[in-house]
């Protein structure tokens, strides 16, 4: 009998493994008969994501010309490099485009075709359009995957999962505001993929509390306004009046900021430079483990603040009081954070030119208002500053601190699990929504459609109506019959409404501490509670604490996500090939 894979998920990550495997079977699998089930009740491709049946009004956050599916030699691989176009060659749109989802959705479809037509002869896909229920099977056997609506399991040589975001159980928080919305006959919208969330029950007129000021945010406020036919006439909102009012806070109180919208010129910094390799390996290699604020934190601000400075001092050195050669030699000695400041302070004479995470992390920390029409004003300020800064490469510092980040995420995915906090840092500095979203909220704004809560905002369910607060406002609150939790529900494996997973999680496999599953850092095997690699199991995505920022990426970067998927790929091809000869022996 032919060997079996079964892939679960059809969306990018499916997609890029598929591109895998043909890249790297006619090495290892060459004239060996293979079939591939891929499960997924959603087209291949753009998988529930970045299918194409979605609002047209909704965007990537990338430029298309920052959208790859296919490796360059820049990734870290043993696999070939199979080029490819980015999403704007493709597409053939301007690279500076930021393409709705419906395009990015036609663009994975056309990497998956191409993947199926790169397949050797004997490697056949099956694409089945039902939900995986579960996976049974013993540790050193044959797999079975269960089907919705399908009698008989599909029989697995290997699984690979490859689900990419899922629905979670509501945690106790968000089940007592459920609860009391019920009691109370308000509108709670737990958080969710706001593409599919029912936004009906927001009536026009009406203040909506929403947590949250990332992109699933910028969804909502999109769907709530000109998804409800306004429109935008250059910085003016023309409402439909079918609008809710948007009353929004979150941790920070701002929202992510924009994407850079220069390019960039001259040399980059040559990274990694403090946060590389061998501090993985050194910090894998402790007993004891690793913390991630105590040991790996001080690394990654050593890595941005060179990547920072280094910009600064070759591209703008009349902003700078020493040679750079001087800078970075001191800077390399220098023994913890008073040292490193004190050599900024000398260096860098304008405050502003300086690289300091914790202001961008929390702006509002500390900052009060005296009244909730004073904060409008201020936090618009930021807004336009945040939006003139990103636009502007006399600043290119944080272009280089965006490369830096890249950098560095692609060193700690291989520690595993680190902590949701520096998957929100990242997406809040690297990942955040295009300047015309910012301009967008600008205009809403002044409408008064959009009113920013503060940081640390708190919702407390009583007298029968949800009431938002801020401490940036002190004395100030709001009351309304609906909250919305713009964020994506927790990827965390015990609370996952997808079944497969729960029955994953009730059969004891290794979970990190903040409930992800478990995977082998070199091939992502799944791992039991004794740390040992399932044989027949692999698992990739961000309910994994292998998880990436993302299934494609920009060219020329490395790409985390390609680089699992290779690695992944070759041991699955191994794999089959041993068993295959086992087979025919």
């Amino acid at each position: 009998m032919r060997p079996q894979l079964v892939i679960v998920g059809a969306g990018p990550r499916g997609t890029g493994l598929l591109e895998r495997i043909a890249a790297n079977a006619p090495e290892l699998y060459a004239d060996t008969g293979l079939d591939i089930h891929l499960v997924d009740p959603h087209p291949p491709g753009g998988g529930r994501i970045w299918r194409q049946a979605q609002s047209p009004l909704l965007w990537m956050n990338s430029h298309a010309e920052d959208v790859t599916m296919f490796t360059d030699d820049t990734v870290a691989m043993d696999g070939p490099v199979r080029e490819g176009p980015t999403l704007h060659q493709w597409a053939g749109v301007d690279g500076a485009t930021f393409a709705d989802r419906q395009l990015q959705g036609r663009y994975l479809r056309h990497v998956y075709e191409r993947a199926l037509a790169e397949l050797p002869d004997g490697i056949t896909v099956h694409h089945h359009p039902r939900r995986a229920l579960r996976v049974s099977g013993p540790r050193d056997g044959r797999q079975q995957v269960w089907l919705a609506g399908r009698p008989r399991p599909l029989l697995a040589d290997l699984v690979i999962l490859a689900l990419g975001h899922l629905d979670a159980e509501l945690d106790d928080e968000q089940t007592e505001l459920a609860a009391y919305a019920r009691a109370h006959d308000l509108v709670h919208l737990p958080p969710d993929f706001t593409a599919d969330t029912d936004l009906s029950p927001l009536r026009p007129g009406e203040p909506v509390l929403v947590r949250g000021f990332g992109l699933a945010f910028v969804d909502l406020m999109v769907l709530l306004t000109e998804g409800r036919g306004g429109r935008y006439e250059g910085d003016t909102y023309v409402p439909s009046g079918r609008e809710p009012v948007l009353y929004v806070g979150s941790r920070r109180g701002v929202p992510y900021h924009a994407k850079i919208g220069y390019e960039w010129t001259g040399d980059r910094p040559p990274l990694p430079r403090f946060f590389g390799p061998a501090e993985v390996e050194e910090l894998l290699a402790r007993p004891a483990g690793f913390d991630f604020r105590r040991d790996v934190w001080p690394l990654v601000e050593k890595e941005l603040g060179f990547a920072h400075y280094h910009r600064l001092f070759t591209a703008h050195a009349g902003r700078t009081a020493m040679a750079w050669a001087d800078f970075e030699e001191k800077y390399a000695a220098a023994a913890g954070p008073a040292e490193t400041r004190a050599l900024v302070a000398a260096a860098v004479p304008d405050p502003a030119d300086r690289l300091d995470l914790g202001a961008l992390d929390r702006p509002l920390e500390g900052v009060r208002y005296a009244s909730h029409e004073a904060f409008q004003e201020g936090l618009r300020r930021y807004v336009e500053s945040d939006l003139t800064q990103r636009h502007d490469a006399s600043h290119s510092a944080d272009l280089a601190v965006f490369l830096g980040l890249l950098s560095v995420y692609g060193q700690i995915v291989r520690l595993g699990g680190v902590g949701a906090w520096w998957h929100g840092f990242f997406s809040y500095l690297a990942s955040g929504p295009p300047g015309p979203r910012l301009r967008q909220m600008l205009a809403l704004s002044r409408a008064g459609l959009l009113r920013f809560v503060g940081a640390d905002m708190t919702v407390r369910a009583e007298d029968g109506v949800f009431r938002g607060a801020s401490p940036t406002v002190p004395g100030f609150s709001v009351s309304a019959r609906a909250l919305v939790e713009a964020r994506l529900p927790d990827p965390a494996v015990g609370r996952a409404r997808d079944s497969l997973l729960r029955e994953l999680h009730a059969d004891g496999v290794a979970e990190s501490p903040e409930g992800l599953l478990r995977v082998d850092r070199g091939d992502g095997r799944v791992l039991d509670t004794a740390g040992r690699p399932h044989s027949r199991r692999f698992a990739l995505g961000p309910y994994t604490d292998a998880r990436t920022s993302g299934a494609f990426t920009r060219p020329g970067t490395g790409g985390p996500a390609f680089r699992q998927n290779d690695a992944t790929v070759r041991a699955a091809l191994g794999i089959l090939r041993n068993l295959a000869g086992r087979a025919a022996a």
